[in-house]
């Protein structure tokens, strides 16, 4: 990770360190809200006064949120990928996208429609799986913290479920984030089963935890930062709203 870092500044310069932004943006626009959304949505119908989704209920319905969400965001995760690999790259190789719409425009133009869906199916897989093990594991987690050690509705129960979330969802999504990565920054139309022999053949079982440690440095803050926000809007909401604060 260190080497790769080293040759991304010396090859673009510190900004290559943010190839991708505007793309990572959309993503976040397309992709978050929609299964953030969907989830909340279905758990608060589901939720009375006297009874709380079971656990593979919330697992359900995060799955069902998540894949819509992956599906949402596929071509700005496309973009993505292919942005922030550019820096990587030799100068001659790079594709050199402006910003997301540019990048949008010109893979319809120069690929056809169809490149940014290019890994639709393990993109939506991997948002179905990283939703349920984030969303539905935090869930979790914080009733646990709150039922069987006392904790209350606060900010520390909140990052320790949301550290514990992240943890989860970091090893559960890891295999697919492999593969998601390799069919977006690929140019050719490669069978996933072809795909996956290949990376077997090449690497053994290891390529499943390949980059772990630093998708959890990245998944690890982001989960946090995510789940403290989403509470704090929460309370604010509901007092906004005179809502009663939930018992658990």
């Amino acid at each position: 990770m260190l080497q790769m870092f080293v040759h991304v500044v010396q090859s673009s310069g510190p900004l290559g360190l943010y190839s991708g932004l505007s793309a990572a943006l959309l993503r976040q626009i397309t992709y978050s809200t929609t299964r953030f959304g969907i989830y909340e949505e279905l758990k608060e119908r589901v939720t009375t006064p006297t009874q709380r989704p079971s656990f593979p209920a919330l697992i359900g319905m995060a799955a069902t949120s998540g894949f819509i969400g992956g599906m949402a965001g596929t071509p700005a995760d496309v973009l993505n990928v292919r942005m922030q690999h550019d820096a990587a790259l030799a100068p001659a190789d790079r594709r050199n996208y402006k910003h997301a719409i540019d990048g949008l425009v010109r893979m319809v133009r120069e690929e056809g429609r169809g490149s940014i869906w290019r890994g639709i199916w393990p993109n939506s897989t991997r948002a179905m799986m990283m939703t349920a093990s984030q969303l539905a594991s935090y869930d979790q987690f914080k009733v646990l913290l709150r039922s069987h050690l006392g904790m209350g509705d606060t900010i520390s129960t909140h990052f320790t479920a949301s550290v514990l979330a992240g943890l989860v969802a970091t090893t559960i999504c890891s295999p697919v984030d492999v593969i998601k990565t390799r069919v977006m920054s690929s140019s050719e139309n490669k069978s996933l089963v072809k795909l996956l022999g290949d990376i077997y053949k090449a690497e053994g079982l290891g390529w499943m935890f390949r980059g772990w440690v630093p998708s959890f440095i990245r998944l690890g803050p982001h989960t946090i930062a995510t789940f403290l926000f989403l509470e704090e809007h929460k309370k604010l909401y509901r007092k906004l709203k005179g809502l009663p604060e939930p018992d658990v």
